[in-house]
């Protein structure tokens, strides 16, 4: 057979887990499924590993969706399978013991679906939530700007209305996937910036709309994921209106709540991954497993796996307080500020590891060298995305601990 298990008639039909069964039987189903259909060269601590193509990953992201392990928590209504977050969190611990390379469709599934079921209208969730499940579109979070980053209540990316539609003048940058998608999760102004948290409006805007012009940024990794989106007198219908005016910063506050805690929440799992990748590279190869005999380098490790485990429980607390009916809120950026320095300090020190792999080193330490000198740079972005370390440090001071802000 030459067809590649990119192939989406290559991947098994799976039999999903009655809602009824326990999550212990839904991580079982998870882990039997990843463990036949993963395809190796997907998986970056394999010597088969080549870099997927995104027709590659979107047919391996739209066959998990068809087992059951993407969309679990939406309503069945919309596509989604209809169970609980602690099915979700099942799955996503298996996820994230496997080295896959991560969503294509991440800003869909994570914030555009979540944010389109909170405010949306009927039509609206009809026609976008199943299209993002079975990966029949892409989308971008149009929200950081030149002069305003992290910190939204400097956003000046205007939208005025002019009878059914609306106009919109301003430019986005660090937008994520933008090259690739087909729709905008934009966050505009109605108003002036004085206005601050007043006057904040979302839409949904296809990409392919007059006036749009994205221009790739090349990024210290040599690729161009994200880019600057410029919107000149873009019209769009009422219809792309993602809730009413002035809902716009109650909205991406939560879509930032939920970025910040409960997306991708094999995290931990994947981090711990990615520490078993390092070390048995590192004992494959004579020079580095001396390397890991040295204090130094064990007490590292060591903290490193420390870390992970309070993460595993951060998250797993997070989980209980969403079952019993807790809003996260605030308590999101603590999470974001955590596995951001934590996973920063890991790779660096991934880094300082890999650096140390010569031409005659296994095969195993070139392919790590490979991937963690790729992680290390990225990472630096890490402290950045979903909410600089600034701003969260700022949200957990006065939301958190109540403290005043001329301290």
């Amino acid at each position: 057979m030459t067809l590649l298990r990119s192939s989406m008639d290559f991947y098994s039909k799976p039999v999903i887990p009655n809602p009824a069964t326990s999550p212990d039987a839904y991580r079982k189903h998870a882990r039997e499924w990843l463990t036949n259909n993963v395809p190796t060269h997907m998986l970056a601590d394999s010597l088969d590993y080549r870099a997927p193509t995104l027709q590659e990953s979107s047919d391996w992201e739209a066959a998990m969706y068809r087992a059951g392990l993407a969309g679990m928590t939406w309503p069945k209504t919309y596509g989604g399978h209809g169970l609980g977050l602690r099915e979700h969190l099942a799955v996503n611990k298996e996820i994230g013991a496997l080295a896959m390379p991560e969503s294509v469709s991440s800003i869909g599934k994570e914030l555009a679906g979540p944010i389109i079921m909170t405010v949306g209208t009927e039509a609206q969730k009809q026609t976008f939530l199943p299209a993002i499940l079975q990966m029949k579109n892409y989308w971008c979070q149009g929200f950081s700007e030149p002069d305003a980053g992290s910190d939204l209540v400097r956003l000046r990316t205007r939208a005025i209305q002019e009878g059914d539609s609306w106009r919109i003048n301003g430019q986005k940058i660090w937008t994520s996937g933008a090259a690739k998608a087909h729709y905008c999760l934009l966050l505009t102004r109605t108003g002036t910036v004085a206005d601050k948290h007043r006057g904040l409006l979302m839409f949904a805007v296809p990409m392919d709309t007059p006036g749009i012009r994205v221009v790739p940024i090349r990024s210290i990794d040599n690729k161009e994921s994200f880019a600057e989106v410029f919107f000149d007198d873009v019209v769009v219908p009422d219809s792309a209106r993602l809730g009413a005016p002035d809902e716009g910063w109650g909205a991406a506050i939560r879509v930032l709540s939920i970025e910040r805690a409960t997306n991708r929440m094999y995290r931990a799992w994947r981090f711990e991954c990615e520490l078993r990748q390092l070390v048995q590279a590192s004992l494959s190869d004579r020079e580095l497993s001396l390397r890991l005999k040295e204090s130094y380098y064990q007490r590292r490790i060591g903290q490193v796996l420390s870390e992970i485990d309070a993460l595993k429980g951060l998250v797993e607390k997070s989980v209980d307080q969403l079952m019993a009916g807790d809003a996260i809120g605030a308590r999101g950026s603590l999470t974001k500020l955590y596995w951001s320095e934590c996973h920063q300090a890991f790779m660096a020190l991934a880094q300082e590891i890999v650096s140390q792999v010569g031409p005659s080193s296994s095969a195993l330490a070139q392919r790590a060298r490979q991937h963690f000198t790729t992680a290390y740079l990225f990472s630096h972005a890490e402290t950045i995305y979903a909410g600089t370390t600034e701003v969260q440090l700022d949200i957990i001071a006065q939301r958190i601990m109540q403290l005043p802000k001329d301290i």
